[in-house]
């Protein structure tokens, strides 16, 4: 199936995506910190991405995949999976945080 990547996306954002809305965690109202993530995930690994396809290290099935490629043939679905990935593990974090506040997660002040 030719989308069968872009439906795995899909099925990670919509099982996340609704604890933003259901327990308020407004993880979009800090932006800057979703870029600052974001930003620390997409240069490094499509870089890498990129570099191993070119060397022919590394490969995405096409039958996977729906076609369109980015630089060095990065798939599409490749450059979103490094966007949807971080976003739901923000996502799922925060929800974690906002449901056990007690936890103690390392980033609390002294």
């Amino acid at each position: 199936m030719k989308a069968t990547y872009l439906l795995v996306l899909l099925a990670c954002l919509v099982g996340t995506a609704p604890l933003s809305l259901l327990l308020h965690v407004r993880v979009f109202a800090r932006w800057r910190r979703v870029l600052c993530v974001l930003g620390c995930v997409l240069v490094p690994f499509v870089a890498w991405d990129v570099w191993a396809i070119s060397r022919h290290q590394w490969a995405y099935d096409p039958r996977q995949t729906l076609g369109w490629s980015l630089w060095g043939h990065l798939p599409i679905e490749e450059l979103l999976f490094f966007l949807v990935v971080p976003v739901c593990a923000i996502l799922t974090y925060e929800a974690v945080r906002a449901r056990r506040p007690s936890w103690i997660y390392g980033d609390e002040p002294s």
